[in-house]
């Protein structure tokens, strides 16, 4: 039984899958799309929920800090609901806020160039957001 974490933007999804035990986060890709042309990656999506046999996603939720619920809050939403109709698992909507500005942080920390921290940064807010998830799940 594993868990599918994703941090949904307008162009990019970062995935990252629980392990076995519901313990741990790990990155495994980031899935371009195209938000303006409804290309969501359902597809490639559906054959990681197939190869990880995932039961249940969480998807990253940015609320604004005022805890109002904006444009791309509205976004998750929609995303959350054709993944959970296309794929028939639950999807829970996970508040992700700083998560992306916590990530970017992890990665100047580790020293990280720009042009790479572009490329991981989507996955690693997905591992945040899941991580997060499964920490309090264990509570």
């Amino acid at each position: 039984m594993r868990i599918m974490g994703l941090d949904v933007g307008s162009k990019t999804i970062g995935v990252a899958i629980s392990d076995a035990l519901g313990w741990t986060a790990q990155g495994i890709e980031t899935v371009k799309i195209n938000e303006a042309q409804d290309d969501f990656g359902l597809a490639r999506l559906g054959e990681l929920i197939k190869q990880y046999e995932v039961t249940q996603a969480v998807v990253g939720f940015p609320k604004n800090m005022n805890n109002t619920i904006g444009p791309r809050a509205e976004a998750s939403q929609k995303f959350a609901a054709l993944l959970e109709e296309a794929y028939d698992i639950p999807v829970v909507l996970w508040d992700e806020r700083l998560t992306t500005m916590a990530a970017e942080k992890m990665l100047i920390s580790a020293d990280v160039s720009r042009k790479n921290r572009k490329k991981v940064i989507d996955k690693m807010a997905a591992v945040m957001i899941l991580q997060g998830y499964l920490d309090f799940k264990k509570i």
